[in-house]
């Protein structure tokens, strides 16, 4: 397993871009894929996007296709994903998480390590 935290979350206008970032530990980051979640409050946890472990294949929820990107650096540890054209219905906590396998796939089975999570709040 690693370990994972995220960071990069904050207050947004409605518009606006934040860009995430996934800090993992352990020389073995780059043998995961990466799933990004979240969860608003009183909803349940939902899928964002994952990228698998060389980057090469991508997964995005509907919502936010064209908006939102995800990229990795293995040589830094770290998953990014950048945000678009925020929207208030995107405000949540954002986590990202790690799997063995990349699946295309909404499903939060499988992931293994968690973050803490980071708080993205955007205005209207």
């Amino acid at each position: 397993q690693v370990q994972l935290v995220e960071s990069g979350g904050g207050l947004v206008q409605a518009g606006g871009s934040l860009r995430l970032s996934c800090a993992g530990s352990g020389r073995t980051f780059s043998n995961y894929a990466i799933g990004w979640f979240r969860q608003a409050p009183g909803k349940e946890r939902e899928f964002v996007s994952n990228i698998s472990w060389d980057g090469g294949r991508t997964y995005y929820r509907d919502s936010v296709k064209g908006r939102f990107t995800i990229s990795r650096d293995n040589a830094k540890n770290t998953v990014y994903l950048q945000m678009n054209s925020l929207k208030p219905e995107d405000t949540a906590v954002y986590y990202c998480a790690s799997r063995r396998n990349w699946y295309a796939t909404l499903e939060s089975r499988g992931y293994d390590s968690w973050g803490q999570g980071t708080q993205v709040t955007v205005s209207s």
